[in-house]
């Protein structure tokens, strides 16, 4: 239980969004790691920081908390703005807010998702690096939603690299 609050953690990906990178029924492994050990929270009695941090990369595939607060979940998205970036959807540009940019407390980074399902900050905005949990590494083992588990399975997709 250890290894998996503070290393890995386990998601199955329920939409296809980044549809072909990632499968509807892909179980994946995300690296707590990957950008430091979360610690402490923005709300809590000790200040949110990370232990042996690192940024997250434009291109990384990233699971991250639900950024708007509005129920449980996590979110998987492809990051492609980090803190001090410019990026325009449509009419209206965003510089992502951070050390860089402003004086923000936190760095924020944007997220988008390829598919159309609005998983990402063209709905929710620039997600903050406390929400962050970790990056994709690995797709365990991979069964088509709609399929029994023995036929379902889809072997290709096993212990594929990210």
């Amino acid at each position: 239980m250890g290894f998996r609050a503070l290393a890995f953690t386990l998601y199955t990906v329920e939409g296809s969004a980044l549809t072909p990178d990632l499968l509807a029924g892909d179980r994946i492994l995300v690296n707590r790691w990957s950008y430091g050990l979360r610690t402490g929270s923005n709300d809590g009695l000790f200040r949110y920081g990370r232990i042996l941090a690192s940024p997250v990369r434009k291109g990384d595939i990233v699971a991250f908390d639900n950024p708007a607060d509005s129920g449980d979940g996590i979110f998987v998205a492809r990051c492609r703005a980090v803190p001090g970036d410019t990026v325009s959807t449509g009419n209206v540009s965003y510089i992502v807010p951070g050390r860089r940019a402003t004086c923000a407390r936190e760095d924020y980074y944007w997220m988008e998702a390829l598919g159309n399902d609005g998983t990402g900050s063209r709905t929710y905005g620039p997600v903050p690096e406390s929400s962050i949990i970790g990056r994709v590494c690995l797709v365990l083992y991979s069964k088509d939603p709609a399929g029994p588990f023995y036929d379902g399975l889809r072997p290709e997709r096993t212990f594929l690299l990210k």
